[in-house]
């Protein structure tokens, strides 16, 4: 960035016109000391003192940084970050930021229920009813989307497996042990990657998984730590030693003689990529048998905001989502957009974009979103947080939990609560660490048998960071800059 014309035509601008190769950019409006750097998407549409200022946590990826979000009337009209030294300081992620616009499209704000194979619109006491007999005498799976709050995970799970069935989170296909909080979520905080002086990534690009926590790791490198990484070679924009691409690498590491125990602290971080094979349980007890071996701290880096608070709440299966499916009469699909359901099951979705869980739906319920609920979340490192509500869900939607009380009582299943308080009342009884609201709770970081690894290189996680959720993707400005991130990745041709 640079400066051009003189006087009153002088202007900040990127050089040529060029948009910044960064997941970051958007912070430079708050560091500008006179506020000629300005937010364009949000610039002159609203003034300070028009808009309502809640506090809130950011769901676009698993950090859970600290957000304000501004409304005006029912419209949200910006994101900026709260400062929180413990996660996010004072940055925030570009998605983040900017994708507030998909908030506004693509929504649903009625029930609809399916007939001769079209949608059509219908009322709150028809879709209920509809939902009711069809789920009456058949076997239910629940599965939870990566946006939910851990209130209404609790609350899907409570009336699924009420009714005889199972639910699942693991939508990824991660192989993340159920009840062992220490393996799915590690023992170390985010605090502990600014004290390491080594760092392994395994299985992870931090740059696109959490742009925020990579912007951490960078500043840890910045004070002297070295880094390592054993996955894909990507840009992190710092320097770091290639350790290879794969899983044999990981075995190498783990043979590898030291030189008497580490006297520095050191940290390890694997990336959901490295899980989410076949044999992701047997890479995982590698890490651990790493971390053991290297006198390190392990942290699990998720790339969906609701995956820890919905594993601390059991909604899994075992086998995984292949097996909570399989051979199920009934799918309630609760926000997942990323997966396919195969034909066969009635499918019930309750969520709050018209993405693709919704097009493959008998029965929508429309829900409301991440800034429309007062609702919890659990972050990557383990910390319960609180989203509160900013605005109201469009048109009929309603709360997610407060679906699933209405759907109980037409089954004759009545759920033991009827507020979002009783809700939580019941939800801290069955999981008490998710009371400590702000806290980073102990875990113990126990092993389990190293079985035999597959061959070949680690994946991917996230394949475009701008439209991996329905919210982003409903949003124009993620569109674009999707599509200007591909054609920088395209390499430019020499002159002939």
């Amino acid at each position: 960035m640079g400066q051009t014309g003189r006087g009153e035509d002088a202007e900040i601008t990127s050089y040529l016109g060029q948009t910044l190769d960064s997941n970051l950019q958007g912070n430079i409006i708050d560091l500008c000391p006179v506020g000629a750097l300005v937010s364009k998407p949000y610039a002159f549409t609203a003034r300070p003192w028009e808009l309502s200022k809640t506090e809130s946590i950011d769901v676009m990826d698993a950090l859970g940084s600290n957000i304000r979000v501004d409304t005006k009337g029912r419209e949200v009209m910006r994101f900026i970050p709260r400062n929180h030294d413990g996660v996010n300081e004072e940055w925030l992620a570009d998605k983040s930021r900017f994708v507030w616009d998909g908030l506004r499209r693509q929504r649903l704000d009625q029930p609809y229920i399916r007939e001769a194979g079209k949608l059509r619109p219908a009322t709150w006491s028809e879709a209920l009813k509809k939902a009711a007999s069809a789920i009456k005498g058949k076997k239910i799976v629940g599965i939870v989307g990566d946006l939910a709050s851990v209130e209404a995970a609790f609350a899907l799970k409570q009336l699924v497996e009420g009714l005889g069935g199972s639910v699942e989170c693991r939508t990824d296909g991660a192989k993340l042990p159920s009840g062992n909080r220490g393996a799915y979520v590690g023992n170390a905080s985010i605090d502990d990657i600014d004290a390491a002086k080594i760092i392994q990534l395994v299985g992870t690009n931090p740059k696109v998984e959490a742009p925020v926590l990579n912007a951490r790791i960078r500043k840890a490198w910045t004070m002297g730590a070295n880094i390592g990484l054993i996955g894909k070679k990507v840009d992190l924009t710092y320097e770091y030693t290639h350790m290879g691409a794969g899983r044999s690498d990981l075995e190498k590491a783990l043979k590898t003689k030291l030189d008497g125990a580490l006297t520095v602290p050191s940290l390890v971080i694997v990336g959901q990529a490295a899980l989410q094979a076949e044999d992701g349980a047997a890479v995982l007890a590698a890490v651990i048998k790493l971390c053991a071996k290297t006198e390190s701290k392990l942290m699990v880096l998720h790339s969906a905001a609701a995956r820890v608070g919905a594993m601390d709440v059991d909604c899994t299966t075992e086998g995984g989502m292949d097996a909570a499916v399989d051979g199920k009469d009934v799918v309630y699909n609760m926000g997942v957009d990323e997966i396919e359901v195969a034909p066969g099951p009635f499918v019930i979705y309750q969520g709050s974009h018209g993405d693709r869980g919704a097009h493959r739906a008998d029965i929508i319920f429309p829900g409301a979103a991440y800034t429309e609920e007062n609702g919890l979340f659990v972050n990557t490192e383990g910390r319960p947080q609180l989203a509160q509500r900013a605005s109201f869900a469009p048109g009929e939607a309603k709360e997610n939990w407060a679906i699933l009380r209405a759907l109980s009582a037409e089954l004759d299943l009545k759920l033991a609560f009827d507020s979002l308080s009783q809700l939580r009342q019941v939800l801290v009884e069955a999981v008490p660490h998710l009371a400590l609201i702000d806290q980073v709770p102990e875990n113990t970081l126990s092993k389990f048998p190293v079985t035999k690894m597959a061959k070949g290189p680690f994946g991917v996680a996230i394949s475009d960071y701008y439209l991996n959720n329905p919210i982003a993707r409903a949003s124009e400005l993620m569109a674009e800059l999707s599509a200007s991130a591909k054609v920088r990745a395209i390499a430019p041709l020499a002159a002939e």
